[in-house]
């Protein structure tokens, strides 16, 4: 799942590990749902690492293993690419990949109200979280943290615009 906005109203999509090679390349954590957004061309803002924030422009993209290897313009040697260890690449929050049907981005309800059929409040979203590759909805009860499977039928709707979520959950499971 996409990382939630940097704090400029950012999405996070990736995080340098490390360098890999002598001329560049960087091996990159993909964090999102749409590995395919890291293309050649693609501007993305880097943060953190030993380097202020600095736009860079992706020069080469290539996958390996569950990352990406990436070039960076202006980035030529090793010594270059380490400076970029730790870093994270974002993009703007709007140049976010569209959305699929059915898709949600877990920023866009995390906080939100969680509440059965009947409207009555059950709770507040503190996260959707990844469990062996299912989306888990991490809901603050007044009874502490659930977990509840983020799918149907248990989640009957999702209200992105008014940050509210439906839940017809079965007995126990909020208990």
């Amino acid at each position: 799942m996409a990382s939630a906005p940097a704090p400029d109203d950012r999405i996070v999509i990736g995080r340098v590990l490390k360098p890999h090679g002598l001329k560049g390349e960087v091996v990159v954590e993909v964090l999102t749902d749409f590995p395919e957004r890291f293309l050649e061309g693609l501007r993305v803002r880097l943060s953190g690492g030993s380097r202020e924030a600095r736009e860079m422009r992706i020069v080469a993209v290539r996958p390996h293993q569950r990352r990406v290897l990436l070039t960076f313009e202006g980035i030529s040697d090793v010594s270059a690419a380490e400076t970029l260890r730790g870093a994270e690449l974002s993009v703007n929050a709007q140049d976010v990949a569209p959305r699929p049907e059915g898709y949600v981005y877990h920023w866009e309800i995390e906080g939100a109200a969680v509440v059965d059929a009947k409207g009555a409040p059950l709770g507040r979203v503190i996260e959707l979280a990844d469990a062996g590759g299912r989306p888990l909805l991490v809901v603050e009860t007044a009874r502490g943290p659930r977990d509840v499977p983020f799918s149907r039928p248990i989640v009957m709707s999702v209200d992105v615009a008014k940050k509210k979520i439906v839940l017809d959950p079965p007995p126990g499971l909020l208990d």
